[in-house]
Protein backbone atom coordinates (compact mmCIF):
# COMPACT_ATOMS: atom_id res chain seq x y z
CA UNK A 1 0.00 0.00 0.00
CA UNK A 2 3.03 2.55 1.17
CA UNK A 3 4.66 1.73 -2.30
CA UNK A 4 1.01 2.16 -4.21
CA UNK A 5 0.41 5.49 -2.31
CA UNK A 6 4.25 6.67 -3.54
CA UNK A 7 4.04 5.91 -7.45
CA UNK A 8 0.40 7.39 -7.53
CA UNK A 9 1.97 10.60 -5.60
CA UNK A 10 5.03 10.72 -7.98
CA UNK A 11 2.74 10.23 -10.63
CA UNK A 12 0.14 12.74 -10.29
CA UNK A 13 3.17 14.78 -9.97
CA UNK A 14 4.93 14.40 -12.91
CA UNK A 15 1.83 14.51 -14.83
CA UNK A 16 0.23 17.00 -14.00
CA UNK A 17 -0.10 20.32 -15.57
CA UNK A 18 -0.83 22.28 -12.20
CA UNK A 19 0.90 24.24 -9.24
CA UNK A 20 2.45 27.55 -8.90
CA UNK A 21 4.91 27.58 -11.65
CA UNK A 22 6.52 24.45 -10.23
CA UNK A 23 8.91 22.35 -12.21
CA UNK A 24 6.05 19.93 -12.79
CA UNK A 25 4.32 22.03 -15.16
CA UNK A 26 4.34 21.10 -18.25
CA UNK A 27 3.28 23.39 -21.28
CA UNK A 28 4.94 22.31 -24.02
CA UNK A 29 7.83 20.05 -25.22
CA UNK A 30 4.78 17.26 -26.05
CA UNK A 31 3.21 16.16 -29.56
CA UNK A 32 -0.56 17.84 -29.52
CA UNK A 33 -2.06 15.67 -31.93
CA UNK A 34 -0.96 12.36 -29.24
CA UNK A 35 -2.49 14.59 -26.32
CA UNK A 36 -5.64 14.74 -28.11
CA UNK A 37 -5.41 11.16 -29.05
CA UNK A 38 -5.00 10.23 -25.17
CA UNK A 39 -7.39 12.73 -23.85
CA UNK A 40 -9.89 11.05 -26.46
CA UNK A 41 -8.66 6.99 -25.17
CA UNK A 42 -9.76 8.46 -21.99
CA UNK A 43 -13.11 9.64 -22.74
CA UNK A 44 -13.87 6.50 -24.67
CA UNK A 45 -13.03 3.70 -21.91
CA UNK A 46 -14.06 5.99 -18.88
CA UNK A 47 -16.97 3.49 -18.55
CA UNK A 48 -14.58 1.02 -17.98
CA UNK A 49 -12.91 2.67 -14.85
CA UNK A 50 -16.26 3.19 -13.47
CA UNK A 51 -17.08 -0.28 -13.18
CA UNK A 52 -13.32 -0.59 -11.75
CA UNK A 53 -14.22 1.78 -9.56
CA UNK A 54 -17.36 0.87 -8.30
CA UNK A 55 -15.74 -3.17 -7.94
CA UNK A 56 -12.89 -1.46 -5.47
CA UNK A 57 -10.69 -3.48 -7.19
CA UNK A 58 -8.04 -0.60 -7.38
CA UNK A 59 -6.79 2.15 -5.39
CA UNK A 60 -5.86 5.57 -5.40
CA UNK A 61 -8.33 6.20 -7.84
CA UNK A 62 -8.41 9.63 -9.66
CA UNK A 63 -9.73 11.53 -12.78
CA UNK A 64 -8.42 14.98 -14.82
CA UNK A 65 -10.65 17.79 -14.83
CA UNK A 66 -9.98 20.42 -17.41
CA UNK A 67 -10.35 23.69 -15.34
CA UNK A 68 -11.00 26.96 -17.11
CA UNK A 69 -10.30 30.34 -15.72
CA UNK A 70 -10.82 32.91 -18.79
CA UNK A 71 -8.75 32.05 -21.51
CA UNK A 72 -6.52 29.75 -19.31
CA UNK A 73 -7.40 26.17 -18.82
CA UNK A 74 -5.01 23.61 -16.34
CA UNK A 75 -5.63 20.07 -15.76
CA UNK A 76 -5.95 18.84 -12.28
CA UNK A 77 -5.73 15.48 -10.93
CA UNK A 78 -9.14 15.19 -8.68
CA UNK A 79 -8.31 12.49 -6.04
CA UNK A 80 -10.68 10.78 -3.08
CA UNK A 81 -13.02 10.45 -5.73
CA UNK A 82 -16.84 9.08 -5.82
CA UNK A 83 -19.10 8.34 -9.10
CA UNK A 84 -23.05 9.18 -8.93
CA UNK A 85 -25.46 9.78 -11.04
CA UNK A 86 -22.62 10.81 -14.03
CA UNK A 87 -20.66 12.91 -12.23
CA UNK A 88 -17.39 12.67 -10.24
CA UNK A 89 -17.04 14.27 -6.81
CA UNK A 90 -13.23 14.42 -5.24
CA UNK A 91 -11.07 17.24 -4.53
CA UNK A 92 -8.47 18.88 -6.30
CA UNK A 93 -5.03 17.36 -5.97
CA UNK A 94 -2.65 19.69 -6.19
CA UNK A 95 -1.73 23.91 -6.08
CA UNK A 96 -2.74 25.82 -9.40
CA UNK A 97 0.07 27.25 -11.38
CA UNK A 98 -2.08 29.16 -13.88
CA UNK A 99 -5.98 29.08 -12.92
CA UNK A 100 -6.54 31.44 -10.30
CA UNK A 101 -10.35 29.98 -8.93
CA UNK A 102 -8.97 26.68 -7.47
CA UNK A 103 -7.25 25.78 -4.29
CA UNK A 104 -5.53 22.36 -2.82
CA UNK A 105 -7.76 20.06 -1.39
CA UNK A 106 -11.05 21.69 -2.67
CA UNK A 107 -14.22 20.18 -3.36
CA UNK A 108 -14.98 19.51 -7.15
CA UNK A 109 -17.63 18.07 -9.35
CA UNK A 110 -16.83 16.98 -13.00
CA UNK A 111 -19.12 15.09 -15.19
CA UNK A 112 -17.84 12.15 -17.09
CA UNK A 113 -17.94 13.52 -20.21
CA UNK A 114 -15.60 16.46 -19.53
CA UNK A 115 -12.76 14.33 -18.04
CA UNK A 116 -9.81 14.51 -19.67
CA UNK A 117 -7.71 11.08 -18.41
CA UNK A 118 -8.36 8.67 -15.81
CA UNK A 119 -6.05 6.40 -13.97
CA UNK A 120 -5.80 3.93 -10.73
CA UNK A 121 -3.44 1.53 -9.13
CA UNK A 122 -3.66 -2.23 -9.10
CA UNK A 123 -0.81 -4.79 -8.53
CA UNK A 124 1.42 -1.42 -8.46
CA UNK A 125 0.34 -0.74 -11.98
CA UNK A 126 -1.03 2.24 -13.10
CA UNK A 127 -3.92 1.93 -15.01
CA UNK A 128 -5.30 4.32 -17.77
CA UNK A 129 -3.17 7.38 -17.46
CA UNK A 130 -3.28 8.26 -21.55
CA UNK A 131 -2.05 11.50 -21.06
CA UNK A 132 0.99 10.63 -19.31
CA UNK A 133 2.22 8.70 -21.98
CA UNK A 134 3.11 11.95 -24.67
CA UNK A 135 4.77 13.40 -21.55
CA UNK A 136 7.05 10.63 -21.41
CA UNK A 137 9.19 12.48 -23.70
CA UNK A 138 9.44 15.61 -22.00
CA UNK A 139 11.19 13.63 -19.02
CA UNK A 140 14.58 12.47 -18.67
CA UNK A 141 15.13 9.10 -19.50
CA UNK A 142 15.49 7.41 -16.48
CA UNK A 143 12.61 8.92 -15.47
CA UNK A 144 10.48 8.00 -18.24
CA UNK A 145 12.30 4.49 -17.75
CA UNK A 146 10.71 4.29 -14.10
CA UNK A 147 7.17 5.28 -15.40
CA UNK A 148 7.03 3.08 -18.54
CA UNK A 149 8.15 0.02 -16.29
CA UNK A 150 4.54 0.60 -13.76
CA UNK A 151 2.55 1.89 -16.47
CA UNK A 152 -0.15 -1.06 -17.31
CA UNK A 153 -0.65 -2.10 -21.15
CA UNK A 154 -3.82 0.57 -22.16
Amino acid sequence: MRIATFIVSLLLLVSTSCAAQPETLVTGGYDEKEMNQAIAKAKETVDKFIKVLKSGKGENFAVKAPIRDGEQVEHFWITNISYKDGKFIGQINNEPGMVKNVTLGQKWTISKKEISDWMYMRDNKIHGNYTLRPLLKTLPEAEAKKMRAILADP
